[in-house]
């Protein structure tokens, strides 16, 4: 019996120590957060216009994403990021970011360049709304991308135009 509780033991801690983690970093492959937010209309109704836009695409084979990209100036004064027919690989610490570089192919280029973060990503489906801190300038960001802050990786970029 002895012998038993000195091999289980250590090899239960382990298990729940490394099941643990597990858990943290790969359950976000298979479970989606779906996010469907009311965006502002760009009419003239409403004083928000639409000032540059973008496509979302993969980064490479394992972080990919898709969804359109609209910067749009609002009738306040502010400006806000919209992701409208967005899906991105889901995972740990997913932050919204505009960046400095114009088109980003690799996780170097966004550490590389001026970066504003927007705020984690409020789900890796569906539409939804970015507001930029008051005095941010949108004309010194040429690209939002989809970063993981966690592990300093690029899952989508989408340059703006």
């Amino acid at each position: 019996m002895k012998r038993f509780l000195i091999i289980a033991l250590p090899t239960f801690a382990l298990g729940a120590i490394f099941g643990a983690a597990f858990w943290y970093l790969a359950s976000p492959l298979w479970i989606d957060q779906v996010v469907s937010e009311t965006l502002t209309q760009t009419t003239e109704a409403t004083g928000a216009e639409v000032i540059a836009t973008g496509t979302l695409r993969d980064a490479d084979a394992v972080h990919r994403g898709t969804g359109q990209v609209l910067l749009v100036a609002l009738a306040d004064g502010g400006f806000e990021v919209q992701l409208t027919m967005f899906e991105v690989t889901n995972g740990p610490d997913l932050e919204v970011w505009l960046s400095a570089h114009p088109d980003p192919q690799k996780s170097a280029d966004v550490k590389g360049a001026d970066w504003l973060a927007l705020g984690q990503l409020k789900g890796n489906i569906g539409d939804q709304a970015y507001r930029l801190p008051e005095g941010a300038n949108p004309a010194d960001y040429n690209s939002l991308v989809i970063w993981c802050e966690q592990f300093g990786v690029l899952f989508s970029p989408a340059p703006l135009s």
